[in-house]
């Protein structure tokens, strides 16, 4: 496939290079991402390796390297280049779609009263469990090629449509070969957690997944042919409690997973202290954090995963983005595409972020790119342009790379090629439509 005709290629003359970062930062706080690193008329190469060998200005590289050396040369005179997006949040394996909750939810129910009526997760889950993976794996295909056609190259992608083991490992092996089969760079996340499935208690579920579900999964990871990277949570009032969230995050952990779960989203539960304490790297939802939350997660360096999307289909009260931001709070963003929120396309959720949650533009780039990396424990090699990363950009057809959050809904047009490891992936050419 395209991931072994990685061949060496030359972007160059871009009106505008955005880097993001230069110094190798892991993350970016405060008036670090106010002040992103961008290059006026810059080139980038990229090795046969598929890593960042150069970035700079494009009389520096010119000087430095034949053209003639480039299997491909792209040419970016009035173009922006950008870092892939790393969409930091998604649920992208589920069969049976959930459109006419859409409706229920516009005529006023609320999230927990469509889950108590049997709908929500427990609907998803019905249908998930009874699809055979082909029928997933397809679904998926579609979902995250959707999601490379509008920037992403880095992606989570969580199961916990199952709850039992079964369709837990299910949605895992489709997780695994999507990984293995397209170009999109994705980080797995188990997510058993995701609800108290239907005839079972807190205890009983957690039981199961201690007992059950993360001894088979260990199994799998030591066996090689599972590669998982995050553990998940939903710590919510009516589903899992604090000491219930803990000890399975904790299990997590020593089975050498990152620790990423969904908190203090409809109630205040402490969960972001909670997660500081277990040294969570990220923490997902946040809408009803406290400040003491806050000043926990600033301090332990755990990220806060916002989701403008989620608070905007269910009219919660926006993330405190702009209390996380001050406090020096690593903020990313994720796009939480699932049933409930049906969207793949994270220049939309930057838009959103900047428009609802009071970001600022390059803010919302960073929160996007290296901070959502950072979410993954990717950093050190996705989500900005600096050399031995991946060679994952974006080419814009725009002079300034503000129009991929300006024009809402506008990513179709606006993306004119996808690379991932130096691999066109995408090639736009629809544009001239003259």
């Amino acid at each position: 496939g395209s991931l072994n005709s990685l061949k060496s290629l030359l972007v160059k003359n871009a009106k505008q290079l955005v880097l993001i970062c230069k110094n190798s930062e892991k993350y970016l706080t405060k008036d670090g991402m106010q002040n992103l690193c961008v290059i006026e008329n810059g080139s980038v190469v990229i090795g046969s390796d598929g890593l960042i060998k150069a970035v700079g200005p494009a009389e520096t590289i010119r000087a430095q390297y034949a053209e003639a050396l480039f299997d491909k040369v792209i040419d970016a005179a009035g173009m922006c280049v950008l870092p892939g997006l790393v969409d930091a949040h998604t649920h992208p394996v589920w069969a049976g779609d959930r459109v006419h909750e859409f409706a229920m939810k516009l005529a006023g129910a609320t999230y927990m009263d469509v889950h108590r009526a049997g709908g929500g997760i427990h609907f998803t889950v019905e249908h998930t469990r009874a699809a055979p993976a082909s029928d997933l794996l397809a679904t998926l295909r579609s979902r995250l090629m959707r999601m490379q056609r509008a920037g992403t190259t880095l992606v989570e992608c969580k199961s916990g449509y199952g709850l039992e083991l079964q369709t837990e490992l299910k949605m895992l092996e489709v997780i695994e070969e999507a990984r293995r089969s397209l170009p999109i760079n994705i980080s797995a996340t188990y997510c058993g957690a995701h609800a108290v499935p239907k005839g079972k208690t807190v205890a009983e579920a957690t039981e199961d997944i201690l007992r059950v579900q993360l001894p088979r999964l260990k199994e799998r990871m030591s066996a090689g042919t599972l590669r998982v990277d995050n553990i998940d949570v939903f710590c919510e009032q009516g589903v899992f409690d604090l000491s219930s969230s803990r000890s399975i995050l904790q299990a997590g952990k020593q089975m050498g997973l990152n620790i990423n779960f969904h908190g203090d989203e409809l109630h205040p539960m402490n969960s972001a202290q909670m997660g500081a304490e277990l040294g969570a790297l990220a923490i997902s939802h946040l809408e009803e954090v406290t400040d003491a939350g806050i000043a926990a997660m600033a301090k332990a360096k755990t990220a806060a995963v916002l989701l403008p999307t989620t608070a905007y289909i269910l009219r919660l009260p926006q993330p405190r983005a702009r209390d996380m931001l001050d406090a020096g709070v690593i903020v990313a963003l994720g796009s939480d595409f699932n049933p409930n929120a049906y969207c793949c396309s994270m220049p939309i959720v930057m838009h959103l972020a900047c428009v609802n949650m009071r970001m600022s533009m390059p803010e919302a780039l960073a929160a996007a790119t290296i901070n959502a990396a950072y979410a993954l424990g990717r950093s050190h090699t996705h989500g900005s342009l600096e050399v031995n990363k991946h060679g994952d950009l974006l080419l814009l057809n725009a002079t300034r790379w503000e129009h991929l959050i300006y024009q809402l809904g506008g990513h179709q047009e606006l993306i004119r090629y996808v690379i991932i490891k130096g691999d066109v992936v995408y090639d736009n050419n629809k544009i001239l439509d003259l």
